[in-house]
C-alpha cells in the first residue's frame, strides 16, 4: 500500500490525543479537532512549499524529518500535554524553519478558523509539526530514501494535501504558502512567449521585406526542439539505465532534478497530471505531441525518456508504492496517445558483478512492463530489455552522487 502523507498524520491524532489536548488548553473537543483539520494540511502545504524552492529547501526538510523520527517524537505524542514543554519546544523550531516569518499569520488564521486562542493554535501546531516530520521521516527510514525522493513524494500528494484545507482557509494559507503560484509561472512564461511570437508574426506582415524572418524564428525554434530531445542521448538502441545491483539502501532508477517543481501535464483527453516540470511526463507528452514519426525508427532508438519517481526495494525488481503514480501517470500517457507505443530499458552502474547487473536491470525493466500491462496498456509496450551497465558513463568507484545517473529504467517511443 502507498505512503499517504496526509492520512499518516491525520491518523496520529486519536480521539484520546483531541480529549488531552482540549482539556490541557481550556478548549472544546470540537474546537480542537477542527482546529487540526487545519493544521495538518497547513504543515503539510508548508513543507510542499519549501520542497519546491529548491534543493536547499528539499534537503533542509530531509533533515528536519530525520531529526524529528531520530527524536522519538512518534512515540511520545501522546504525553505532549502532560508536560513535555520540550516537544513544544522544538516544534516551534521546526515551525520557524518552515514557514519562516509567516508563521504568526498561519497560527492566527487556524486560530480564527477553529475559534480557538492564538495560544492554543500555537501549540497545537508545534504537536502537529513534528508529529508530521516525524511520519515523513521514519518513511524515509523504513525505505531508506533520499532528499529527493521525500521531496518528490510530497509533490506527488500536493492536490490530496491542499484539497484537504478546510474551506474558508483554502485561499487565505494558498497565498500565505505561495501554493497558488507553483506552476503559475510555467504558464506566464509560455503565455509570454505566445505573445511575442504572435507579435513577430505581426511585424513580419507589416514588412514586406521581413518576410524571411518567420521562417528563420521558426528554423530556431526547431533546433531547439531537436537539443531539448537529443540531449543526454548517445548511443544506439539504449533504453536509459535502472538502478544500481545489490545497494543497500532502496535504488532509486532515475534521478529526479534537484528542487523538482510542481505542475499539471494536459492530455488532449482533457485528463491532467501531477507531475514535475522537465519530468518524465512533462518530456514524452510533449514529444508524442510531435510528428516524431517523421524521424525514422533509427533515431527514435536514441531518444529516450528516463523515470524520475521510479523506485525498487533493495537488490530487487519490486517496485516500491510511492512508485505507482509515475506508473499510472506513464499509463494515462499512453491511453491518450492510443497510437504511441514505448520499448522499456533498464540500466545498472559499474559497482557489482555485470551478469548479476543485467539480470537485474531486465527483471527491473519487465517489472515495470508488468505494472503497465495491469493499468491497461500491454498493447503500446512492445518489449523490455536490461542493459545492465553497458551504457554507464561512470566509473565504479565514483562517487554516489554520479552513479546514480547511471541507475534507471527509462522508455522510448516505437513506431
Amino acid at each position: 500500500m502507498s505512503f499517504n502523507v496526509l492520512d499518516t498524520v491525520k491518523g496520529l491524532f486519536t480521539n484520546d490525543m483531541v480529549s488531552k489536548a482540549a482539556s490541557s488548553l481550556g478548549e472544546s473537543e470540537s474546537s480542537i479537532s477542527s482546529a487540526i483539520s487545519g493544521a495538518v494540511p497547513s504543515v503539510l502545504g508548508g513543507l510542499i512549499s519549501k520542497v519546491s524552492s529548491g534543493e536547499q529547501g528539499a534537503n533542509s526538510i530531509f533533515q528536519l524529518a530525520k531529526s524529528a523520527a531520530g527524536s522519538g517524537i512518534l512515540g511520545n505524542l501522546g504525553n505532549v500535554f502532560g508536560g513535555s514543554s520540550n516537544l513544544l519546544t522544538s516544534g516551534t523550531d521546526m515551525l520557524k524553519s518552515i514557514f519562516g516569518d509567516k508563521l504568526s499569520s498561519i497560527t492566527n488564521a487556524i486560530a480564527s478558523h477553529a475559534g480557538i486562542s492564538q495560544s492554543s493554535s500555537a501549540s497545537l501546531m508545534s504537536m502537529v509539526a513534528p508529529a508530521a516530520l516525524g511520519a515523513i521521516g521514519q518513511h524515509a527510514q523504513q525505505n531508506n530514501l533520499s532528499a529527493n525522493s521525500v521531496g518528490q513524494m510530497l509533490l506527488s500528494q500536493k492536490s490530496s494535501i491542499m484539497n484537504a484545507i478546510p474551506s474558508g482557509l483554502g485561499s487565505k494559507l494558498t497565498d500565505l504558502l505561495g501554493l497558488g503560484s507553483i506552476g503559475a509561472a510555467v504558464s506566464s512564461i509560455s503565455n509570454h512567449a505566445s505573445a511575442t511570437l504572435h507579435s513577430a508574426e505581426a511585424e513580419v506582415e507589416k514588412s514586406g521585406g521581413m518576410k524571411f524572418l518567420l521562417p528563420l524564428l521558426l528554423a530556431i525554434l526547431a533546433i531547439l526542439l531537436l537539443i531539448y530531445f537529443f540531449k543526454g542521448c548517445n548511443g544506439a538502441d539504449k533504453p536509459a539505465p535502472v538502478t544500481d545491483t545489490v545497494q543497500k539502501h532502496i535504488d532509486t532508477v532515475a534521478a529526479a532534478p534537484a528542487g523538482p517543481v510542481s505542475i499539471k501535464v494536459k492530455l488532449p483527453n482533457g485528463v491532467e497530471l501531477d507531475a514535475y516540470k522537465g519530468g518524465i511526463e512533462d518530456q514524452l507528452v510533449t514529444f508524442l505531441q510531435t510528428d516524431y514519426a517523421k524521424l525514422g525508427e533509427d533515431s527514435l532508438k536514441k531518444i529516450w525518456f528516463d523515470f524520475d519517481n521510479l523506485n525498487f526495494k533493495t537488490a530487487s525488481a519490486e517496485i516500491t508504492p510511492e512508485s505507482q503514480h509515475q506508473i499510472d501517470n506513464i499509463a494515462a500517457i499512453l491511453k491518450a496517445f492510443p497510437k504511441s507505443k514505448i520499448k522499456i530499458g533498464g540500466y545498472t552502474d559499474k559497482t557489482g558483478n555485470e551478469e548479476a547487473n543485467k539480470k537485474l536491470s531486465k527483471a527491473r525493466a519487465e517489472s515495470v512492463n508488468t505494472a503497465l500491462g495491469k493499468a491497461g496498456v500491454a498493447t503500446q509496450v512492445t518489449g523490455a530489455d536490461g542493459y545492465g551497465s553497458d551504457y554507464a558513463k561512470y566509473a565504479a568507484d565514483a562517487p554516489e552522487s554520479d552513479r546514480v545517473k547511471d541507475r534507471h529504467v527509462s522508455v522510448s517511443v516505437r513506431l
